[in-house]
């Protein structure tokens, strides 16, 4: 293998090549050129390796995200919540985080359910197509006294599951609050998919890699809210932030009788319900 020579040793034996001797303009046109070269090495990283460089650098979160466009990760703790009294069942949520996410055809990161209880207690679900194309009238025969549509998507746990059983550290918790998963990381054992209790999980067809609701978090940095929120025709799912003061979502959470998916597990989601009927599950 052939021996290539660094540019910054003698190009023969003790030979030296003396250093150029830069003036003020000479220094601030080398500078500028070293900058703007470790900027656009910072420009090409995604996210999760931003994170990772700032860490590994001793950076503070601050002078890292100063790529960023200035989005500061301290100084939000998002928060989402569902009405599932204003729910109407449309798909049109699905639609916009398929769309949005790129979600493989019959995979969901977020999906809706219909519940029809009966008077005698007896439970009936269904979730055709993840509720993606709406939900079509039908007749179950059973003498229905309560039903009401149930979205899902990743609660986004402070306690997660996921993240302490995955053996390679692609599913981690950032600063705002928000679970996601390290692609380039992940090797797709599938040992998450197996610990999340709530089904939010799975491995994706084609990059055979965990895959998840990620609270639109390309958006979230670039101060936009989810595609799901967004596309939401009746308001009922909502996404805050509970470090912003006077934030609707964070009043309402403190203020009413809301209630999380499961709380006997002890993972104190960050996904909160307004009308969780006792039937949901």
């Amino acid at each position: 293998m052939p021996t290539i020579q660094a540019n910054n040793l003698p190009p023969h034996g003790d030979q030296e090549t003396p250093l150029p001797v830069l003036n003020r303009r000479g220094f601030l046109k080398h500078g500028s050129r070293a900058l703007g070269a470790s900027l656009a090495t910072l420009v090409l990283c995604d996210l999760a390796d931003l994170m990772q460089f700032a860490q590994a650098a001793g950076l503070t979160p601050q002078s890292g995200e100063s790529v960023l466009g200035g989005y500061d990760w301290t100084k939000h703790r998002y928060v989402y919540l569902i009405d599932l009294r204003k729910c109407i069942g449309c798909g049109a949520c699905v639609r916009a985080c398929a769309k949005e996410n790129n979600v493989p055809r019959n995979y969901f990161r977020t999906w809706v359910e219909r519940y029809e209880v009966s008077r005698t207690g007896e439970e009936v679900v269904d979730s055709t197509n993840g509720g993606m194309d709406g939900f079509a009238p039908h007749v179950s025969g059973n003498d229905v006294t309560k039903a009401f549509f149930f979205p899902k998507l990743c609660c986004h746990c402070t306690y997660t599951p996921c993240v302490q059983l995955c053996p390679v550290g692609a599913s981690y918790r950032t600063l705002e609050g928000v679970v996601l998963v390290d692609e380039k990381r992940c090797i797709g054992c599938g040992y998450c998919v197996q610990a999340c209790p709530y089904g939010s999980r799975f491995i994706h067809p084609v990059t055979h890699t965990a895959s998840k609701c990620s609270l639109c978090y390309h958006r979230l940095t670039r101060g936009l809210t989810t595609a799901c929120v967004q596309a939401c025709p009746v308001k009922a799912r909502m996404l805050g932030d509970t470090i912003k003061v006077g934030d609707e979502v964070a009043e309402i959470i403190a203020t009413q009788s809301v209630r999380t998916l499961q709380p006997e597990l002890l993972t104190d989601p960050n996904c909160f319900y307004l009308g969780l009927s006792k039937e949901a599950r």
